[in-house]
């Protein structure tokens, strides 16, 4: 890891840069794909699992057999721990639905607003050398109580044409029957336009590789919407010296091991403390499994010292990390005030894999900086606010000639007319 101490703020852009992504061979590849979805539905999805995956499933969908199948090949400890997670974030979720707002903003102007879900919604979730169950928790858990009436999930197999049975078993605990063996761009443009058997969704949900990111972002050309601009898995980690040199390297690890395209950064109030971590993440590192993954999403990662706080949570807010760790003795400082993060975590025992699994917070959140202007899932991305509102005679006597004074300054006099009409047929009743 590049070393880095008391940086200028002139090179803050250049040291805070992201691993560089060449989208321009990739996007040519993903129109392809959605061109000849489009034109051709299951023939194109299968023509392109075979190309991409090295398959060709026989039917799309997956049977009800194989989901129930599924069950008896997860262990019961594994069952147990996912059965807690579904719970923390179920109460988590949960606590985030709100009620009604209802105003009277003026005498006989009642204003009001109600939020309903999004009736059909996709879920991509990844299946490849990490099938990531855990995202069908972050995903389905705040879909249901959202009250989504149609929830589809695709996910690649593998290939024996089999879907993971962990991903079919969370898939059921969470109630979603609707799972295809579909992955890559040809499952988001299968979502996006729908095909003989998979149906067209309103808004795509869950993380990818590079061309599954550029798909979602096509398919928001074709009125799809999408959680979110994604990229690859990122973490940064604020420590002084009370922080466990072990704990902050094991968290920075936790990270690169997701994808060599993946960041990790340690901010350090003490140059003893990078030191140490960076011996840590030698040590650490001999033992992944994943080893060459972690090692090369090392490579383009940065130990940086800074002296001040105050600077310290500058260079963090201007970065504005996907995962941000705090591990220090006045924590308050940073938690307050950051501005731009995706997920807060504070203190040597709150681990970043507490939130990518467990404790109840979501982990599909902004990367690449876009934490300055997007929140991670929430119940709300599964819900949509429609505001009402009722204006009664007395009401209209009120604001109308307000409206009609702004209509005719804006050159709009069917605008006028509408408050106009209305406002006469008053005065002719005599209920003015």
């Amino acid at each position: 890891m590049k070393k880095v101490f008391d940086p200028k703020r002139a090179d803050w852009e250049s040291l805070l840069e992201r691993p560089v992504q060449n989208f321009e061979e990739v996007e040519k590849v993903v129109a392809q794909v959605f061109r000849e979805v489009k034109a051709n539905g299951d023939i194109s999805v299968k023509k392109y699992s075979e190309m991409f995956d090295g398959f060709i499933p026989e039917d799309l969908q997956v049977s009800t057999d194989e989901i129930a199948s599924a069950e008896a090949k997860v262990s019961p400890e594994l069952k147990a721990a996912i059965q807690l997670a579904k719970q923390n974030i179920t109460t988590f979720h949960t606590a985030q639905k709100t009620e009604k707002v209802s105003v009277e903003t003026l005498a006989g102007v009642n204003c009001w607003q109600e939020k309903r879900p999004i009736q059909k919604v996709g879920l991509y979730i990844p299946g490849g050398t990490a099938p990531l169950f855990s995202t069908i928790l972050m995903l389905a858990i705040p879909a249901k109580i959202a009250g989504c009436k149609e929830i589809i999930l695709c996910t690649p197999p593998g290939k024996e044409a089999e879907v993971n049975p962990v991903i079919l078993y969370t898939a059921k605990l969470c109630g979603i029957d609707k799972i295809y063996k579909v992955g890559g761009i040809q499952a988001i443009a299968a979502m996006t336009f729908g095909t003989q058997t998979i149906n067209k969704v309103y808004k795509i949900f869950g993380p990818g590789n590079q061309y599954v990111t550029v798909a979602k972002q096509l398919a928001t050309k074709y009125n799809v919407a999408i959680d979110m601009p994604a990229g690859p898995s990122e973490l940064l980690v604020l420590a002084d010296d009370t922080a466990d040199a072990a704990f902050v390297a094991s968290d920075l690890l936790s990270q690169a091991e997701h994808g060599s395209d993946s960041q990790v950064i340690l901010v350090s109030l003490s140059k003893s403390l990078i030191e140490d971590v960076e011996t840590e993440i030698q040590r650490q590192l001999e033992d992944l499994p994943r080893k060459e993954i972690a090692a090369q999403a090392i490579e383009h990662s940065r130990l940086i010292y800074i002296g001040s706080k105050e600077e310290a949570l500058e260079l963090i807010d201007e970065y504005a990390p996907e995962h941000f760790i705090v591990c220090t003795a006045n924590p308050d400082f940073f938690v307050k005030g950051i501005n731009n993060a995706g997920s807060v975590f504070i203190g040597n025992y709150t681990p970043e894999s507490a939130g990518d699994y467990a404790s109840g917070t979501n982990h599909t959140l902004p990367t690449n900086g876009y934490a300055k202007q997007y929140s991670g899932v929430n119940l709300d991305s599964f819900m949509k606010s429609i505001t009402f509102q009722k204006i009664s005679a007395e009401g209209i006597r009120k604001i109308g000639p307000a409206i009609e004074l702004m209509a005719e300054a804006e050159g709009l006099q069917a605008h006028k007319n509408a408050v106009t009409l209305r406002l006469n047929k008053i005065k002719a009743s005599g209920n003015e």
